[in-house]
C-alpha cells in the first residue's frame, strides 16, 4: 500500500501521514451535481410493526402510501405475517427473501411501528433484523432514504421513532429530518380505517412530501454519497492479499 511521503522534520499543519493516497480522493462535483436523472417513479417500501387484524400502524402506513402514490411514487407494503423470528431459520425462508428483495428494489423506505412498553414492537425489530447490511455484495439498505413513524395508544411519545432513527443510521440509510407520531391512535381513524382530518394527518403529509423530495434529490447519487474511504482501503488490501496468495 502506498502511503503519504515520510514526514519532514517540521510537520505541516495539513499533512496526512496516515492517509492512503491511492484511496483518498477529492470531492467529485460532477458526481454530486451533474448526473443523468432517472425518470421512473421513486420506489418506496413500507414496513409496519403489528400483526393485529385492526392495526393502527398498518392503517397509518396505508394512509401514507396513498399520499406517496399521489406524489408519484411506486409503493409496496410488506406484510410481516408469517415472518419467522431472526435466526430461528435460514435466510432462504420465503418471507425473508421477499423482504430482502423488496429492500433491494426500493429507493426509499417508511418504517411505522406501534409503541409498546416505550419501545418499537418485536414485529418491527424482526423485520429490520432480517435485513443484512450486505448480501452477496449487494447493499440492502445503504443509501436509501428513510422516513420513520409511530402510533401510540396513549399520549404522544417519540421513543419508538427515536429508536428507528438509530437503526436507520446503523443500516446506513439517509433518515429525513421530519417524522410522525400519532397519539391515541384509536381516536384518529374512522370505521372504514381511514384517517380523520387532524394535525396528525397533516404531519404524515409533511413527512411523505419530505421523503419524496429527499429521494429525488439523492437518486442517482446514493452510490457516490455512500462511497467510503475506509471501505476503499479495506477493498484494496483484500485485493492485494488475494493477488499475493495467487503468486505464491
Amino acid at each position: 500500500m502506498r502511503r503519504a511521503s515520510a514526514l519532514p522534520d517540521l510537520v505541516p499543519e495539513d499533512s496526512l501521514p496516515n492517509v492512503d493516497e491511492d484511496q483518498f480522493r477529492p470531492i467529485d462535483l460532477q458526481a454530486l451535481l451533474d448526473v443523468p436523472r432517472s425518470i421512473q417513479k421513486p420506489r418506496v417500501l413500507m414496513l409496519y410493526g403489528s400483526l393485529r387484524e385492526w392495526s393502527y400502524s398498518r392503517l397509518a402506513t396505508e394512509e401514507a402510501a396513498r399520499i406517496l402514490r399521489r406524489l408519484g411514487a411506486e409503493v409496496r407494503i410488506y406484510n410481516p405475517s408469517g415472518l419467522p423470528l431472526p435466526d430461528s431459520t435460514s435466510a432462504d425462508h420465503a418471507k425473508v427473501q421477499e423482504l430482502r428483495d423488496l429492500s433491494i428494489w426500493s429507493e426509499a423506505q417508511v418504517w411505522c411501528t406501534p409503541e409498546r412498553h416505550g419501545s418499537m414492537t418485536g414485529v418491527m425489530k424482526a423485520q429490520i433484523d432480517w435485513l443484512p447490511l450486505s448480501a452477496g455484495g449487494v447493499r440492502t439498505t445503504q443509501g436509501r432514504t428513510l422516513a420513520v413513524m409511530q402510533v401510540s395508544g396513549g399520549s404522544q411519545s417519540f421513543n419508538a421513532v427515536n429508536q428507528l432513527r438509530i437503526l436507520g443510521r446503523w443500516m446506513r440509510m439517509v433518515t429525513i429530518p421530519n417524522q410522525s407520531s400519532v397519539a391515541k391512535a384509536f381516536n384518529e381513524f374512522d370505521e372504514a380505517g381511514r384517517m380523520k382530518p387532524s394535525p396528525y394527518y397533516n404531519r404524515i403529509v409533511d413527512v411523505m412530501e419530505e421523503l419524496m423530495k429527499f429521494t429525488l434529490l439523492l437518486r442517482d447519487r446514493s452510490a457516490y454519497l455512500t462511497d467510503r474511504y475506509s471501505e476503499r482501503v479495506e477493498s484494496a488490501e483484500e485485493v492485494a492479499r488475494r493477488v499475493n496468495q495467487r503468486s505464491i
